[in-house]
């Protein structure tokens, strides 16, 4: 027993069939299902939160195309074990090879894999719970599908829970009885990692009946399994927490949650970047300063590192907390998109084109265009917008200092136009 491996990698799934979640991928008529039928599968990111399945669907792909298997993780592995399965590679003709969080690599070492992977040596599957488009350089990022694995739902979950109990000779030792199963669904996360890791911590109680109820899992885990663990994965909750504590303009909370996420390992890089998000959806032109700020705070961190950069993060943090809140700019893009969903593509007015030469001249292009400079306070009145959607308020100052002085600003020039 001492060698035993854990539940999660004894019933690791070993083909499509018995694959369970991620259907708009791996249904019958999905891309990756249509792809394994050909036997033709592109390098690829998986994108996705912890424990939803993407190690295990890259060894699948392994196998169906029967192909040389190696497995790096970015966080551990350097570019020289890459140049290594490189050389390995061009003895085989092809091999795949998985890369658990890609993320961790950086520009120079994902440049690294870009020969082989355009020669077609190495299929690529990277794997990160990160946005690849910031975390995955774009040459490598262009010659890679990216395919989003979601959150696993609860039908999912439970499934994997009863084959889990019906597949493994260890388990199947035990009688278990799923009276209920809120709690071990709710401690699990979504992540089937944690719920197999739940589900063999169960199992070694010493009785051989085993009622799973909220009460007995509840019981069991409350001391055992930290809400913010050490693994640096993503951990929706406490982030929330911490965006709506600055949002909420409390930067006690804020610096509160703050340090849980830098005490459970969160990636000082993602706090940085949805701080940065934040300045512009909830303070934008309420205080253009935050933007500046949060900004330099990416910046800052990645030149400093931690420990010291949990200073940085903090003043950050209770500089955007302390600051006047408005989501005039988020409402505004939003209610654009929505303009040029219900409109289209609307022509361009004639006298807003570009004309860089004597026929574009000729069909007017430009011509009614009135040089704003060359008017009082720079400024004459004069329409931007397609005639359709003439008049069509987006940007709606909020109610703050700042943001007044905009609108009077707008109001003295475009009076009743827009009404500001």
């Amino acid at each position: 027993m001492t060698n035993i491996k854990p539940l999660a990698e004894r019933v690791r799934p070993t083909s499509l069939s018995s694959y369970i979640g991620q259907e708009h991928l791996t249904g019958e008529g999905a891309p990756l299902y249509l792809a394994l039928k050909q036997k033709f599968i592109p390098s690829m990111i998986f994108w996705g939160p912890p424990g939803v399945g993407k190690t295990t669907l890259a060894k699948i792909i392994g196998q169906e195309l029967g192909l040389p298997y190696y497995q790096l993780s970015a966080i551990s592995a350097g570019v020289a074990e890459v140049r290594k399965i490189i050389e390995e590679a061009k003895n085989y003709g092809k091999v795949l090879l998985f890369l658990d969080e890609i993320h961790g690599f950086n520009k120079s070492q994902q440049d690294a894999l870009l020969g082989a992977v355009e020669n077609g040596n190495i299929i690529l599957i990277g794997a990160t719970t990160e946005n690849p488009s910031f975390e995955v350089n774009n040459a490598l990022l262009s010659r890679c599908q990216v395919y989003l694995l979601k959150q696993l739902e609860v039908d999912s979950l439970l499934k994997i829970t009863q084959q889990a109990i019906e597949q493994d000779e260890v388990l199947g030792k035990k009688k278990f009885n799923l009276n209920e199963t809120e709690a071990l669904l709710a401690f699990s996360g979504g992540d089937a990692r944690k719920l197999l890791n739940i589900l063999e911590l169960i199992a070694n109680q010493p009785q051989d009946e085993i009622s799973i109820t909220n009460e007995s899992i509840t019981a069991l885990l409350q001391q055992r399994i930290a809400m913010h663990d050490k693994d640096g994965e993503a951990h929706y909750d406490t982030t929330s927490a911490f965006i709506k504590s600055i949002r909420g303009s409390d930067p006690n909370a804020a610096v509160y949650w703050l340090a849980r996420l830098l005490n459970g390992g969160e990636d000082i890089k993602f706090i940085a970047r949805r701080m940065i998000i934040l300045a512009s959806e909830d303070i934008g032109n309420a205080n253009p300063t935050a933007l500046v700020l949060a900004t330099n705070c990416m910046q800052a961190i990645q030149m400093i590192g931690m420990p010291e950069a949990r200073i940085i993060l903090s003043q950050c943090a209770t500089y955007l907390a302390a600051s006047p809140k408005s989501n005039s700019a988020y409402t505004a893009i939003t209610d654009g998109y929505k303009l040029v969903i219900n409109y289209g593509e609307l022509p361009v007015p004639l006298h807003l084109r570009n004309a860089p030469n004597k026929f574009m001249k000729s069909l007017d292009y430009g011509k009614e265009y009135v040089y704003a400079h060359h008017h009082e306070n720079s400024f004459t009145e004069q329409e931007f917008m397609p005639q359709q959607v003439s008049g069509s308020v987006l940007y709606k100052p909020g109610k703050n200092q700042r943001e007044e002085e905009m609108r009077l600003f707008l109001n003295k020039r475009w009076k009743d136009k827009y009404n500001y």
